[in-house]
């Protein structure tokens, strides 16, 4: 984890999700520090189990998040993951769908 000079914030999830749900990582501690928004979204993918996938909503404050995720979700998981852009949200945000084989 990085270190943050203002308030740990919440955790993305605190369970491990047996489903296919979304992680909103849209949140003002999430525009202001990009760090913390790949961590959290790659602890979202970690608490996805195979078989499944897990939305990313990252905020639209870094940009398409090619330029930011997409290198650390391969250097984090490799194969054991595929993803796809889905959609930029009409507030700005960007949607990443992260299937977990």
């Amino acid at each position: 984890m990085s270190q943050h000079d203002h308030e740990t914030p919440d955790p993305v999830t605190d369970h491990v999700h047996d489903n296919s749900w979304s992680a909103n990582l849209e949140g003002p501690e999430h525009a202001a520090d990009r760090e913390l928004l790949v961590e959290q979204g790659i602890e979202a993918v970690a608490h996805t189990t195979a078989g499944n996938h897990v939305n990313l909503v990252t905020h639209g404050e870094h940009g398409h998040p090619e330029t930011f995720l997409y290198d650390a979700l391969d250097r984090e998981f490799g194969d054991d993951v595929d993803w796809e852009y889905v959609e930029q949200c009409g507030c700005g945000g960007h949607v990443v769908r992260v299937h977990v084989n």
